[in-house]
C-alpha cells in the first residue's frame, strides 16, 4: 500500500529557501530560432544555475546547445553576469541579485 503526504505545496514545485530574483536574459541570435525568436526573457531564480535550468525548462531545445551530454555547461558558451564572466566568478553557482542582466554568448571562431 501506498501511503500520498500531503503537505500543503503545490505539486511539481520545488521551494527554494529565501526569494527568487526575476532577471532579464539575453538570448544571442544564433539561438533565437530555440527560443520562440525572443531576444530575452525575464526568469526566475537564485543562481545562475536555475536561471539556466528555467530557461531549458521553457525551451527545451536550447539544452543541446548549451549543455554537453554529461550536463556540463559546453566551453564555447560563456554566460555572464552583468559584465562579468561567471568562469571569474562561482560560474555556474553565482548568486543573482536584483536587477543583474544574464547575458549567453557563444564564442565564435572563424577567420
Amino acid at each position: 500500500m501506498v501511503k500520498r503526504v500531503i503537505t500543503g505545496k503545490p505539486v511539481g514545485i520545488r521551494v527554494i529557501e529565501g526569494t527568487p530574483f526575476m532577471v532579464k536574459v539575453i538570448i544571442p541570435a544564433p539561438l533565437r530560432r530555440y527560443a520562440q525568436e525572443q531576444e530575452s526573457l525575464d526568469l526566475e531564480g537564485q543562481t545562475v544555475q536555475e536561471i539556466l535550468a528555467n530557461l531549458i525548462g521553457t525551451y527545451g531545445d536550447l539544452k543541446k546547445h548549451l549543455y554537453t551530454e554529461e550536463g556540463k555547461l559546453r566551453n564555447f558558451v560563456n554566460v555572464y553576469v552583468n559584465d562579468e564572466d561567471i568562469r571569474h566568478l562561482q560560474q555556474e553557482n553565482t548568486p543573482i541579485t536584483e536587477g543583474v542582466i544574464v547575458s549567453i554568448v557563444p564564442s565564435i571562431a572563424g577567420g
